[in-house]
């Protein structure tokens, strides 16, 4: 199945630099995003209690916000989660006075008064400790899947294509964290999740540009690296336009009737994968293709015959 019917010839390459300028300005962007706002870590990360509660009418959260204010919560976040009817209260960790127990009564009597029918149907408890450690486990999640990435393409190919391998791998997490710095969107475990699945995401494209790139520079020996690049993206072209498609189609339908709980999560993939689809065709060929990639660096070493003293 082809999007294109014939192999297209943009000349990708040719606008690299640029894309170079691009890319630095967003990282910086997001560096400064994430320095300035912050992210606005969930109860996964920071510790505290949520609660899920069930209305029996469509879920005033004005008034519910206005009812657990009066009931002495000043920092709460309240949102509708799955149905208009269902209510998602977030609360910061509660101190050694107040028990579990008598937090959810409280809670459940501040709901009441917004909807007489108003059910506690869930109540989660996460500690600070427990918090701290889930982001420590998040961040040695990252670092270890880069390490693994690094280590697969010094394997299967050479150390420039290593090189631009993982500074897209680095790239597309980068865009996808400065977005929910700048939005103010929750970065709960579910985001996390997605950061991971954009890293292996991203570093499944650029293998399938850089085998591209292996197998037409044996063919392509009359050429010039650069077209070698350019040949290789638009072969992969229509398979990048079909698999990514296909993939926003779902990824939009789980940001947009999936709730709140995955809106999130479905951020994250859209954001991802459209960094995906830029850094695997200009980040990653083109760094590889600035370190002065050609056939040689594919070709086998080969070891001196030893001469020997016979005529």
């Amino acid at each position: 199945m082809e999007f294109f019917h014939s192999v297209p010839k943009f000349r990708f390459m040719a606008v690299r630099r640029i894309c170079y300028i691009i890319s630095a300005v967003v990282i910086l962007g997001s560096l400064a995003a994430e320095g300035y706002h912050g992210l606005n870590l969930a109860v996964d990360f920071t510790g505290g209690v949520v609660i899920e509660a069930n209305y029996a009418g469509t879920a005033n959260l004005d008034a519910t916000r206005e009812a657990l204010h009066k009931a002495g919560y000043a920092d709460v976040q309240v949102q509708n989660f799955g149905s208009s009817k269902d209510v998602l209260v977030r609360l910061p960790p509660i101190g050694d006075k107040e028990s579990a127990n008598a937090v959810t009564a409280k809670i459940e009597a501040a709901l009441k008064t917004v909807d007489a029918g108003a059910q506690i149907r869930r109540t989660e408890i996460v500690g600070p400790q427990v918090g701290k450690e889930l982001v420590g486990k998040g961040i040695s999640a990252m670092a270890i899947t880069i390490v693994l990435i690094l280590l697969y393409i010094a394997f299967r190919f050479r150390w420039k294509f290593g090189v631009g391998a993982v500074l897209a791998t680095l790239h597309d997490p980068f865009v996808v964290v400065g977005v929910f710095a700048l939005t103010g969107m929750q970065f709960d475990l579910s985001v996390l999740a997605a950061v991971l699945a954009v890293i292996g995401y991203s570093i499944n494209e650029t293998v399938v540009v850089f085998d591209r790139v292996r197998e037409l520079f044996p063919v392509m020996r009359t050429s010039t690296p650069l077209e070698v690049f350019d040949r290789a993206i638009n072969e992969t072209l229509s398979r990048t336009v079909i698999t990514k498609v296909a993939t926003l189609i779902v990824v939009v339908a789980l940001y947009l009737f999936g709730g709140e709980a995955l809106r999130g999560f479905g951020l994250a993939l859209i954001v991802g994968i459209l960094a995906v689809t830029y850094s695997s065709m200009f980040v990653a060929s083109g760094v590889a293709l600035d370190l002065g990639s050609s056939h040689r660096d594919l070709m086998p070493s080969q070891r001196a015959t030893p001469v020997d003293d016979l005529p």
